[in-house]
């Protein structure tokens, strides 16, 4: 049995290329520090749309991934084989799937109700939905979607910080914590997924909402989706 934040990032800021591959090592040290604080075993590396390999640090496995931006939303895509990098917007969700399927990754619907439409299609065979450590009161939401697609759910905190990390996460069942162990149980089901609730990530949670209402982000808190009620308040 192991715990895992499978989305994650080695940066606060997007893009830069350049300067966010001298930023990386220094952030994934301080990723899997916060993560062997929490006490997670493994925490993926999800930068969004490029790949970089990161050697373990602080007992905590970085597990290979990517959050790929697609003309609908993000897809989550972990395993042993990733793609290096893919151009924002390019693909397709079904072609984003197809890509990790073909590397020998899973692929997973990140944060369902946030400025995202993958939810929508019902013939993208994605192999699990998020909970996200941003956004939990949206979770009796995300059940019935993983519930209608017959999916199992992973949790992510989405850390662009290192305080962020594991405020969501997965318990996952396996003999070894490998990418591929973790993609056959993502597969088989053999995960659950798992929040956070010290009053340091409530505080922090209250701060998203106001950041997102700010922005005028689609949230299923604010508009749920038709014939389902909202969520309840966050404990």
């Amino acid at each position: 049995m192991y715990t895992v934040d499978l989305h994650a990032h080695t940066r606060f800021f997007h893009g830069h290329r350049a300067l966010g591959d001298r930023f990386d090592p220094l952030g994934v040290r301080l990723l899997t520090a916060m993560a062997a604080r929490r006490g997670l075993d493994g925490v993926a590396t999800t930068n969004h749309d490029y790949y970089t390999a990161f050697d373990s640090s602080s007992g905590v496995e970085p597990l290979p991934g990517i959050e790929i931006t697609t003309d609908r939303g993000h897809v989550l895509v972990v395993g042993p084989n990733p793609p290096e990098a893919t151009k924002p917007g390019a693909l397709s969700p079904n072609e984003a799937v197809a890509l990790a399927h073909d590397r020998d990754c899973a692929a997973i619907v990140a944060h369902p109700f946030r400025n995202s439409s993958v939810r929508e299609l019902d013939d993208v065979p994605f192999d699990a939905i998020e909970v996200n450590g941003k956004h939990p009161r949206s979770r009796p939401l995300v059940e019935e979607l993983a519930a209608e697609r017959d999916l199992p759910l992973v949790g992510g905190s989405d850390a662009h910080y290192p305080f962020e990390v594991g405020r969501a996460y997965t318990v996952i069942e396996a003999d070894q914590l490998t990418p591929g162990a973790v993609v056959d149980a993502i597969r088989d089901g053999r995960v659950n997924a798992r929040v956070y609730r010290s009053w340091h990530d409530r505080l922090l949670r209250r701060g998203y909402r106001a950041i997102h209402d700010r922005k005028h982000v689609i949230d299923a808190l604010e508009k749920p989706t038709p014939g389902v009620g909202r969520p309840p308040g966050e404990d």
